[in-house]
């Protein structure tokens, strides 16, 4: 096991085999418990969210038809972000889980189900549920560690390209739908002459008319109804998929990149038990704290460990199934990663910044530091006094005697 940080000692070194199997057999209890009370009231619950969504997004295109005036731009951008973020992350990430397909409503099922993004759903589901939730936090295996664009461990080989993963992250986050799409399409991979050809291309297609609607809604059809107010409903638009973009990545970001989450490499699966699978969703995960209306605008994905754990289980369960699973942590003497969402997103940026450098980088730096303010205390020459090479020999001795 290797992790994010400048560490590899294995957090799970004190537990058995035993102990790991034992672990999962609570676990399993628990997602039992949940399947067996499944009911009207998480039905209700989606069906709910699904129709106030819809009300909001309609609401607030209408209010954008006179965006002209600054009031109902503001009102109209905000309602629309808000809607878009709901779609994205409290309905369509979660139906397309399959976590509300024991309803047996084909409306709200993950076969049948088109989310508002860029990313098809048939391909979202291979990339995200069959590969990521798979392989979680497997360097090599899960490609959301990442992107593929971007260096998560200090295991992997440094490269010059790396220096620029900051600003890629950044570029990522603004067009987060569009990067997601490209990364379902597995662009890298084929650029590199791997990969089915005729595949690729079919489900680029299916990408491009997926896009072209969105664009044609967002920044045709509804500027156009707009009349007057064509530009500014086009701004609107902009500000909203722009605004929904940046919240997306953030959440995302912080469920598997601050610190104190592991990454494993691929020999630590081999063999993996069910229990041990559990085991690495939950080294691999962290939590964003906060309140109920942080929980529900990040679809409570902001309960990444326990989505992880049990991912096609009804999302609004999860602060309920939460003190459980964190009592677990406790027992099994497992540390429970958690944290605000701003501490969580400082975190991870940091990180993208630390590993953008050699690992040897920061060393390298503080002992130069470290030596020059060593040298100027203890060194500093006297007037008349020649100084002492390494410490002042970018300096002329009357350049010291005039200090």
């Amino acid at each position: 096991m290797s992790t994010l940080q400048a560490t590899h000692a294995d957090p799970a070194a004190h537990l058995t085999a035993q102990d790991i199997e034992n672990l999962g057999h609570e676990l399993d209890a628990i997602r039992a418990e949940i399947i067996a009370s499944r009911g009207e009231r998480d039905a209700a619950y989606i069906r709910k969210v699904i129709d106030g969504q819809r009300k909001l997004e309609l609401g607030s295109r209408a209010i954008l038809l006179f965006s002209l005036f600054p009031p109902a731009w503001i009102a109209g951008t905000v309602g629309l972000s808000v809607s878009k973020i709901i779609e994205n992350m409290e309905i369509g990430h979660n139906v397309l889980h399959g976590q509300w397909d024991w309803m047996r409503d084909n409306k709200i099922h993950s076969t049948t189900w088109e989310w508002d993004s860029a990313s098809p759903s048939e391909m979202w589901k291979h990339s995200h549920n069959e590969l990521h939730h798979t392989y979680t936090n497997v360097l090599g295996k899960d490609h959301d560690l990442g992107y593929g664009i971007m260096r998560v461990d200090e295991g992997q080989k440094w490269m010059p390209f790396y220096l620029a993963q900051p600003l890629w992250n950044f570029i990522n986050a603004c067009l987060f739908q569009y990067g997601i799409a490209a990364y379902d399409l597995e662009v890298g991979k084929h650029l590199k002459g791997r990969g089915d050809k005729e595949e690729f291309r079919r489900n680029g297609k299916k990408v491009v008319a997926k896009v072209r609607r969105h664009l044609t809604r967002d920044y045709v059809l509804h500027p156009l109804l707009s009349g007057p107010s064509a530009a500014t409903t086009m701004t609107a638009n902009l500000t909203a998929n722009l605004v929904r973009n940046l919240w997306t990545h953030s959440v995302i970001m912080c469920g598997h990149f601050p610190e104190g989450v592991q990454t494993f490499e691929r020999t630590s699966i081999e063999g993996e038990t069910h229990g041990q699978w559990y085991l690495r969703q939950m080294l691999g995960s962290a939590n964003i704290s906060g309140s109920p209306l942080l929980h529900f605008m990040t679809g409570n994905l902001s309960f990444q460990i326990e989505h992880h754990l049990f991912p096609d289980l009804p999302s609004n369960r999860y602060a309920e199934i939460a003190p459980k699973v964190q009592e677990l942590f406790q027992r099994y003497g497992l540390t429970y990663v958690s944290g605000s969402l701003p501490k969580q997103v400082a975190s991870a940026w940091k990180k993208v910044f630390t590993l953008s450098l050699p690992n040897d980088f920061e060393r390298k730096a503080r002992a130069a530091v470290s030596a020059t303010s060593i040298c100027a205390i203890l060194h500093r020459p006297r007037a008349g006094q020649a100084p002492i090479p390494g410490c002042y020999g970018a300096e002329s001795s009357d350049t010291i005697r005039a200090g």
